[in-house]
């Protein structure tokens, strides 16, 4: 039996997953890399350890199920978007740390370059606004701060890439003739490329001192792209590319335009396959690509953006030592009735959909000394609820479609207390899929198609089957009560940097 795989490159780990014919998980594994804080609103990740432990989950995975590289016909990649990394091209050796797509040192660059112009000077061309989360800022800071780098660049000594640009580069040779490329879904979130040509955009390059030179190919998210000449899965082709919120929408099978789904990982991220029309928001949210499947004209999304959901939680664990795990703060969170008054807006880089307010902050709000640790985890979760409800608002009135459900995937879709008041809160049902891998499955679905180990995109969809439904259970005025005020909340975060 063949088997279809794909590496999940992710801001908080890494993971190889081998699924069947039917979707169903084979074998996974998993290891964590290290998040690097020099400053206050900086991120970084280091691309070599990133590097090593891709190759270590491909082999824990293939060591510990007896997998061999003859099983597999061909691989997909999925991976943390934006996150921006240059390197030498001789050497392998990246200039400088990753710089994240969580990271906000680049504000200063926002506001430069929005000046007399304002935030939405290169909507047009790339559904972007001017922020912190996009590559293209990340790139002119490299270019500005790391002493050399310029010049590197300029001489083609240099390469620029998304992680799975890195990743595959270093998969098939490296230095020893390394392919150099990225995907549409990709590309789109560079602040780049030009959504409707879907090339990189030689005005913008211009604009912003971006040398041509450092850029990858751009592909199709589905087509056979490299062969991999390292490691244990030597000789097998990767044939599907896709930024993980893309490969999300993907392994939910949203196909057809209209259908939307929302994952609940570090961030969270709402997306609504427009179909061919891009479709420009009024309300916040961004314009992308949401795939594009071989030689097949491109399919577009809205998409809402919201930067810190489960790294909240991670938070209340790391910094706050609240919890020892995850895990358990879904149990904390039900030593309270309820919220105690206490809202929790996690602006830790800014706000993103649908107000893209660098300047915010994180604040609690309502304590008294009746609030406690189990307010605390309530109001974080409640906050990644109350965000997706600002989002699928703005998503309705761009789109002009009323969501009766909403897809949900994630690890977050694990806890029952903030699904069920993701429910309440939204006032209609969520529904869990039986596969819950959707991300890694997205990118294995890509892959599929390009090879014909998948017929079609209708066998995908008839595939999918909901494992779990959550239905509203909250009356209209307490709903609204409740959203009224983490509205007044969310204004007390804005303006903090000046």
């Amino acid at each position: 039996m063949s088997y279809i795989a794909a590496i999940d490159q992710g801001t908080t780990s890494t993971r190889f997953i081998v699924f069947d014919h039917n979707g169903d998980v084979v074998a996974l594994a998993q290891r964590e890399h290290e998040q690097i804080y020099p400053q206050p609103g900086w991120v970084e990740h280091d691309p070599e350890e990133i590097w090593q432990r891709t190759q270590q989950v491909i082999e824990d995975c293939c060591r510990g199920h007896a997998l061999k590289r003859d099983d597999f016909p061909a691989i997909g990649i999925t991976n943390q978007r934006e996150t921006s990394i240059l390197w030498d091209r001789r050497t392998g050796k990246p200039v400088t740390n990753a710089i994240v797509w969580q990271d906000t040192r680049v504000a200063e660059l926002v506001t430069r370059f929005a000046r007399g112009a304002g935030l939405d000077r290169f909507r047009l061309q790339t559904g972007l606004p001017l922020s912190t989360y996009f590559s293209s800022l990340k790139i002119v800071w490299i270019l500005e701060n790391v002493p050399g780098v310029r010049e590197r660049a300029r001489s083609g000594d240099l390469l620029f890439g998304t992680v799975d640009t890195f990743l595959i580069w270093k998969l098939t040779g490296g230095p020893a003739g390394g392919i150099h490329v990225t995907d549409v879904t990709n590309a789109s979130r560079t602040q780049l490329m030009n959504l409707e040509r879907l090339a990189w955009d030689e005005e913008l390059l211009g604009i912003f001192g971006i040398p041509a030179a450092i850029l990858p190919r751009i592909c199709s998210s589905s087509e056979n792209v490299a062969v991999i000449r390292e490691g244990a899965l030597t000789g097998v082709p990767v044939c599907g590319i896709l930024g993980d919120q893309q490969a999300a929408l993907v392994g939910q099978a949203c196909f057809h335009s209209g259908e939307a789904k929302n994952t609940y990982g570090t961030g969270c991220f709402l997306l609504m396959n427009t179909g061919a029309e891009r479709v420009q928001s009024k309300c916040g949210l961004i314009t992308t690509v949401a795939y594009r499947l071989g030689k097949q004209p491109a399919s577009y999304a809205l998409e809402g953006s919201i930067a810190v959901t489960g790294a909240l939680v991670q938070w209340l664990r790391d910094n706050l030592g609240l919890i020892k795990a995850s895990s358990e703060v879904e149990q904390l969170a039900r030593t309270v009735s309820d919220n105690g008054d206490v809202y929790f807006v996690p602006a830790f880089s800014g706000l993103y959909a649908p107000y893209w307010k660098d300047d915010a902050r994180g604040v609690i709000v309502g304590l008294t000394r009746y609030s406690n640790r189990g307010h605390l985890a309530r109001a974080a979760l409640e906050a990644t609820a109350f965000q997706t409800r600002e989002v699928v608002e703005a998503m309705e009135a761009d789109s002009g479609i009323h969501l009766d459900v909403l897809r949900v995937d994630g690890g977050m879709t694990d806890d029952d207390l903030l699904m069920q008041f993701q429910a309440d809160i939204l006032a209609r049902p969520i529904v869990r899929p039986r596969i819950k891998e959707t991300t890694a499955l997205g990118a294995a679905y890509a892959a599929g198609l390009a090879i014909g180990f998948f017929a079609n995109t209708e066998e995908l969809r008839r595939a999918w089957r909901a494992s779990k439904t959550w239905n509203p259970n909250l009356d209209e005025p307490t709903r609204d009560r409740l959203y009224s005020k983490w509205q007044k909340a969310v204004t007390r975060s804005f303006h903090w940097i000046e």
